[in-house]
Parts: C-alpha cells; structure tokens; sequence
C-alpha cells in the first residue's frame, strides 16, 4: 500500500530541495530521488512545525545537535557529498541558531587549511575526545565516510539510553513532588482552619489534630529557614562535589545505593563498552581508547578504575586481566573480553558487551522504578492519610459536642 513521505534532498547544484512523494516504503522513496539525481537527506513522516510542550531535555539538546550533525554529515559523505559541502548543507539544516553557528564556524576552519579534527577541537563544548580522536583517525586512514557512520552509531545508542533514563525516572519525581505539595497545601490552608473552629469554641483538641496544628505553626513560622537550609544545603552539595574528592566521594556513594547502584553500574560499562567499540574498531591504540573512554564516563570511581586498567594494558596484561582486578566493572564483562582477545575480535566483543549491558540497564532502572514508585505511593499515602484521619477525628469531636 503506497504512502505519502515528506523528504529532504540536495540537488547536483548543492541547494536542499524539500517535499513529498508517494511510495510503498520510504526505501523506495529514497531510491526515486536518487533516480531524479537527488541525495536524500531525510525521508519520513512529515516534520511537525506547531509549537509542542515538552518536558526539560536535562541537558540532552547539545547531545541531540551532535547526533543530528553526526548523522547528516555521515548521509552526505557516503553519498559522495564533498566534505565542505556536507558542511555547508548540515549547517543549513540545522534548526537551532547556536549551533548553525558551531557548524559554519567548524566549515570556516576547516577552509583556513586545518583538518577536519582541528576544526572540531575548536568547540570542545560539543564535540568530546572520542569525536575528535575518531574523526582524525578516520582523516589519516581514508575512511571519514565509515567513521562518520560508526559515530552516527554511537551517538544514536548513547542518546536513546539516556532517554530511557530520564524518561523512566520522571514519574516517581513528579509523583513524591505532587505528594510532597499536597501535605503542604494541607498544613498550611486547610489543618489552620480546623485550628480556628476549636480555638472560637474553647472546645478540647484531639491528640492527632494537636499535633498537625503544631505541624502546622512550625511549617508556617519557618517555612523560609527551611528554604535557606535547602538552598544553602543544595549550593554547598554542588561546591563539594565540584571537588575532585567530593565528586569521588559522592559517585562512590551513588554505587552502593541498593537497585539504583547496580543500573549506574551497568549504564557505565555499556558507556564504556560502546565507545572502546567504536575506538577499537576504527584501529585507535588500545592505551589512547582507554583513556578517551575514560574521558566520557560520568562515574569518576570507575573513570579512575580505568587509569588503573590503563597502567595493565602498558604493562603487556591484556585489558581483562586488569579489569577484572579492578573491580569496577561487573565480572560477565572480564569473561567477555576474555573471550575477545583469544578470538581476536575485541571490537566485536565490546560491542556485544555494550548491547548487553545497555538491555541490562533497562531492566536494572525497570526494577528500581518498579520498586521506588510504590514506596513513595506508601509514604506520601501514610503522611496524606494520617493529616485527613487528625481532621475526620476533629470532625467527629465537633459533632459530638453538638449532639
């Protein structure tokens, strides 16, 4: 059955055409523009112009950018776009003003005589060692097209991990901060109103309703010393752990966290194994793919653990050995680059390693979420209940009295 498919393509003269065709797949779609003499950039569903409410990215927006770039330029240099062009092309693409201007300025370097590599190195923002370490290794060898699809590769399975991280972690937040806002809502407007009808009537307070009134006065008289000690405890946490021993510390801590530990743990070795697949396979030293590896880590325990396998690896131990010493790294991986380096396809282990522990991040954040989504139901539900069993109790006092 023939659908309709919106595409962006670049003619013969370099300009971006854009439109819509109708095909059985967009496969066929894409093999009609190149018999129009055609390159598709993008052939899909039609883009959605209107203004969309979305939740924050958390930072995600540069590592989306990086991904668009890595994904167009790797279309148009395998299409046999020059290098320049695809540049050019990418930064016309692009739909975010910041960074058109990263990519034209990344194109006029690059026309300044310095490489490719170079001119990425120019906005470490973006582009992290391995980008660039693999880009220059790609320049050297020949191979910037195929480089440039194994990035593609790596930044699409990177951002759709991290998503699902976020995405799965977004429900129990927002459900303990509704909570939390209910119990306040109700110490602070409707507990004081019970208060007002016992004091007017010099009738005697329930036990329960006492103690929520005294909640109450608490939370209304120092509900800003509160605030100061969350915000000074919040400023002081982000200075510490700027240090290098704070940081070490409170990484270490987030490992030991019972469920959440164990899926840090695996999205770390899966962060790992994909970018020493990707480094390895594209013939990077296997010293330098560590140490780039370990540059992208977010966990500085296991980053350091890596300085550790690094120091193996020179010493001529092979890299299971001294990752299995380290500890740092769950013991399925040691085996599986054990196996790696007796078959000789270490790149084809990591990558089966990072598909492994990528699936096992899944589930570990799955069971953690299964786990802290019904906790925080119990307690927000006690906290709720026990404030509106205090005003029922109140409730029936009053009634009795009437009576």
């Amino acid at each position: 059955m023939a659908s309709t498919f919106y595409f962006r393509a670049v003619g013969s003269d370099g300009k971006v055409r854009s439109g819509s065709l109708t095909a059985e797949t967009d496969r066929v779609a894409a093999r009609e523009l190149r018999k129009q003499g055609l390159t598709p950039v993008y052939v899909g569903a039609a883009q959605k112009k209107a203004t969309e409410w979305k939740l924050p990215s958390f930072g995600g927006r540069r590592r989306r950018d990086v991904l668009f770039f890595t994904q167009e330029i790797s279309t148009l240099l395998t299409s046999g776009v020059p290098l320049d062009r695809a540049l050019s092309i990418t930064g016309e693409l692009t739909e975010r003003p910041e960074f058109r201007l990263i990519v034209l300025d990344v194109l006029r370097v690059l026309k300044g005589g310095r490489s490719l590599a170079d001119s990425l190195a120019t906005h470490p923002e973006y582009f992290s060692d391995l980008f660039i370490n693999m880009v220059r290794a790609g320049e050297a060898g020949g191979s910037l097209a195929q480089v440039f699809e194994r990035l593609s590769e790596f930044e699409r399975s990177r951002d759709d991990l991290h998503s699902y991280i976020i995405s799965s972690m977004i429900y129990p937040i927002l459900l303990a901060t509704v909570g939390l806002a209910s119990i306040l809502v109700l110490l602070t407007f409707v507990v004081p109103r019970f208060g007002s009808v016992f004091e007017d009537s010099h009738m005697k307070i329930p036990v329960p309703m006492a103690m929520m009134l005294a909640t109450s006065k608490i939370v209304m008289t120092w509900w800003w010393v509160a605030a100061l000690v969350v915000v000074g405890s919040v400023v002081a946490f982000r200075i510490y752990t700027q240090t290098t021993k704070g940081r070490l510390a409170w990484d270490a801590w987030r490992l030991g966290i019972p469920l959440l530990g164990d899926a840090l743990r695996k999205a770390e070795t899966a962060r790992f194994a994909r970018a020493m697949s990707t480094l390895v396979a594209n013939s990077v030293p296997l010293v330098q793919s560590i140490a780039i590896s370990a540059g992208i880590m977010n966990n500085k325990k296991i980053s350091g653990a890596l300085t550790e396998v690094s120091q193996g690896v020179k010493r001529g131990e092979g890299i299971a050995g001294p990752v299995k010493r380290s500890g740092a790294f769950p013991p399925l991986a040691a085996h599986l680059l054990t196996v790696g380096e007796e078959t000789g396809r270490l790149d084809a282990m990591f990558a089966r390693m990072a598909d492994i522990y990528e699936a096992d991040t899944r589930s570990a954040i799955k069971r953690f979420t299964s786990m802290f989504e019904p906790a925080v139901i119990l307690v927000m539900g006690i906290m709720v209940g026990a404030l509106i069993l205090s005003m029922l109790l109140a409730i029936t006092s009053i009634n009795e009295v009437a009576v």
